[in-house]
């Protein structure tokens, strides 16, 4: 479960943002929140809102990169063939609109949880050096907090469950000290179960991952398989059955099964029409997540879908009984049929755009002040409000309307 995020310095961002994902205190839709073991609120669904250029994308973007900046080493030292390691070395890219900044560093924070703690991992990247690293730990069981590593400008201290771990003299300061953890002591709860996160508690839809048309062959789980079909039929989509065959080199096929006036007809998935195609390509990570309770990231989600299965989406994460493992979607939209108080608490509700040194900003509904001082009534007419420009982030002007009421 994805907890806070936190970046400075990154493509349009300038200025820290943070992106959080804990439930706020306020009184609508309190049935459709996750309640961890320890009582603690978080949210299932998130959605940023805001213009093209805005920085949006720049955002999950920032998320990505901080979980393949780890990743990709243990990839590359492993002799798993499913993990394709791009060939184009992984720079980070500081704020591009000030000299400064382009010689500071990139920051990155998350915390995260799983089935054991709650993690706080600190990354700082100056290109591709690691400047600065840190992991701390929370039992959810005892509330124990402890340290586990600090890294400072080529300095390291192992501390709690990691103090006996050796650490090569040899360490390049390019790889981040977790990624060596996790090459080399992988069978360590600890290490295990914090990579284990970056692996498979966090998963980013269409950023290029040349794997991606394979996450159809999941399907192949009954489970999957289930609540696939289930949402199709939502749709009223005449498909009645699908199959998954996996050809050669990793490729694969997928048939749809027809009826009509009672005569049954299987086509392929690339006879069908763009939407339906889309469909195929989407449904499986929605069911995959919300099984396996892992948080999905999407750019762009209302681009390839119609907006009533988007709306039918967010609703299946909100609805504890189907959510029962507490999957997460964080999404950017354009799309304003969703932005109401019966689909999202305000909590939910982000906006991005950009100021006047081109620099973005981040902030929620729930945060967000009028010129007046007043917050948004949990009753009011999201969607109208934000085409009128009352939230600041206009949706048809690349930057802040009225920097003063956006609360920065």
């Amino acid at each position: 479960m994805l907890c806070q995020f936190t970046v400075k310095n990154f493509k349009s961002i300038r200025d820290e943002i943070t992106f959080d994902m804990q439930a706020a205190a306020i009184s609508e839709h309190e049935d459709r929140i996750i309640k961890d073991k320890d009582n603690e609120l978080f949210l299932p669904v998130s959605a940023i809102y805001g213009p093209n250029g805005g920085g949006k994308s720049n955002i999950l973007e920032a998320l990505r990169i901080l979980t393949l900046k780890v990743l990709r080493p243990l990839y590359a030292a492993g002799d798993d063939e499913k993990h394709v390691i791009p060939r184009k070395k992984l720079v980070i890219e500081p704020f591009a609109f000030s000299d400064k900044e382009k010689k500071e560093p990139t920051e990155f924070e998350v915390f995260f949880r799983t089935e054991m703690a709650e993690y706080r991992y600190i990354l700082t990247i100056r290109r591709d050096m690691v400047l600065y690293e840190r992991l701390d730990r929370i039992k959810l069981d005892t509330r124990r907090r402890s340290a586990l590593f600090e890294r400072d400008n080529g300095e390291i201290v192992l501390k709690g469950a990691f103090a006996r771990l050796k650490i090569s003299d040899e360490l390049s300061d390019t790889l981040p000290l977790l990624s060596y953890l996790g090459i080399t002591y992988r069978k360590n709860e600890v290490v295990n179960d914090v990579l284990d996160w970056f692996e498979l508690g966090i998963d980013f839809m269409n950023y290029g991952n040349p794997m991606q048309e394979l996450r159809m062959a999941i399907a192949n789980s009954d489970n999957i398989k289930e609540l696939v079909l289930k949402m199709i039929q939502e749709m009223d989509l005449d498909i009645l059955d699908f199959r998954v065959e996996k050809l050669e080199h990793d490729r694969i096929e997928v048939f749809t099964k027809h009826e009509v006036d009672g005569y049954e007809a299987e086509l392929s998935l690339s006879d069908e029409s763009s939407g339906t195609k889309k469909l195929f390509g989407l449904l499986p990570f929605i069911a995959d997540s919300l099984i396996g309770g892992t948080t999905l990231v999407i750019d762009e989600l209302d681009a390839k879908i119609h907006p009533a299965l988007l709306r039918h989406i967010i609703m299946l994460y909100n609805d504890m009984e189907v959510n029962r493992k507490g999957a997460q979607l964080i999404f950017t939209s354009h799309d304003l049929s969703t932005m109401n108080s019966e689909v999202f608490r305000r909590d939910e509700i982000w906006f991005a755009a950009k100021g006047n040194s081109q620099n973005s900003r981040l902030y929620s509904l729930v945060e967000f002040k009028n010129s007046k001082g007043e917050s948004v009534r949990k009753d009011a007419k999201f969607d109208k409000q934000y085409l009128e420009g009352k939230y600041g982030a206009d949706p048809y002007l690349r930057r802040i309307i009225d920097w003063g009421s956006a609360g920065a």
